[in-house]
């Protein structure tokens, strides 16, 4: 479906100049000049810029800060010249927005105060509307005006992981309270993930309103997942966000981590492009997923520290592995680790570029 079907009837401006970026045409499985590259958490701890400007700003209050988002954003684009930015956000900042008692506790992660265990707890999950986020829609605005022909990612926590950390009440090894949930209570399941589904489309729509070219589902936890429990109780939800965000025609991408039995299943969700952690071969993913997709991946975040030849021998195999796919987006296997060297992230543009080139 093109942009021009969408609800709003025609492109954002930004996603018109943005239309014959390498990035865009990957994920549209389109011919590029190059491969495209981009990291997720590339805006973030490994940037010594934005520890300066986040210095004493507590996470949620940072992402909440029009300026400082635009400002977060722009980062990496500007030192390591990558073909996309993503908006500088938090999986949890929509539910923030609707008025869920949370905070990002640094080396912790999402800590929910009253977490969402019963029928009444559900009550609390109201609709998300662009007022209470008003300042994505802000930022967004700003960080258009600065990207020329460089695209945006707008992005979402899916149902699953936004789940898991508001029934855990923060981030969670075996997810026992979720799994216990899932199991022992289905039609309260089913009814948490759907409304996590309408607040996650909401929030990916106001991103993709506001400017946004692309937009991705990260479900981080979902790896814990076997298929079969994948396919019944969390897929339906998955399938409803994307849904409700295809008529814009902009590219979704789905990405998990540990995931590699899940990929076809990932694909059949309803992305455009299924981003594969470094567990799995690319060419491996694309039989798993099947036709008609775009991989994004997958070099292991770890390998950033070794050396500069070990570098390129494994980003030598990811393209090697890519070699033949109907479409590929550069990025690791998950995201940045916070002491990466960002020089070698630079490096690793220029290399992928370089060695891509048509």
């Amino acid at each position: 479906m093109s942009a021009n079907d969408s609800p709003q009837g025609q492109q954002t401006k930004q996603q018109s100049r943005t239309h014959d970026s390498a990035f865009l045409k990957a994920c549209r499985r389109e011919p590029v000049p190059h491969t495209p590259v981009w990291f997720m958490r590339q805006a973030g701890r490994s940037l010594p810029e934005y520890l300066k400007v986040r210095e004493g700003i507590p996470m949620l209050e940072s992402c909440m800060r029009p300026e400082l988002v635009t400002e977060i954003t722009l980062q990496p684009v500007r030192r390591h010249k990558v073909d996309a930015a993503i908006y500088f956000s938090d999986i949890v900042v929509p539910l923030k927005a609707i008025g869920i008692d949370l905070d990002i506790k640094p080396g912790v992660g999402p800590v929910v105060a009253d977490p969402i265990r019963t029928r009444a707890d559900l009550a609390r999950l109201r609709d998300l509307t662009p007022e209470d986020v008003h300042y994505v829609t802000e930022a967004i605005g700003m960080l258009t005006g600065e990207l020329g022909d460089t695209p945006l990612i707008g992005f979402a926590g899916a149902p699953f992981t936004l789940a898991s950390y508001l029934v855990e009440g923060g981030p969670s090894r075996n997810h026992e309270h979720t799994k216990a949930l899932m199991y022992g209570d289905p039609q309260l399941w089913a009814d948490l993930l759907d409304r996590l589904a309408d607040i996650t489309s909401a929030f990916l729509k106001v991103q993709i309103e506001a400017g946004a070219s692309a937009v991705q589902l990260f479900d981080s936890w979902v790896g814990a997942l076997a298929p079969a429990d994948y396919r019944r109780s969390v897929m339906p939800a998955s399938v409803k966000v994307f849904d409700a965000v295809a008529g814009y025609g902009v590219p979704r991408i789905h990405f998990g981590v540990g995931t590699g039995e899940l990929l076809g299943l990932m694909g059949e969700a309803g992305a455009d492009v299924v981003g594969v952690d470094w567990r799995v071969p690319l060419d491996e993913a694309a039989r798993r997923v099947g036709p008609g997709k775009a991989l994004q991946g997958n070099l292991d975040p770890a390998v950033l520290f070794s050396t500069r030849e070990a570098v390129e021998a494994k980003t030598d195999e990811v393209l090697a592995a890519a070699k033949g796919l109907e479409g590929h987006v550069f990025n690791l296997g998950h995201g940045v680790l916070p002491t990466t060297d960002p020089d070698a992230l630079t490096r690793l543009v220029e290399y992928v570029h370089t060695h891509t080139a048509v």
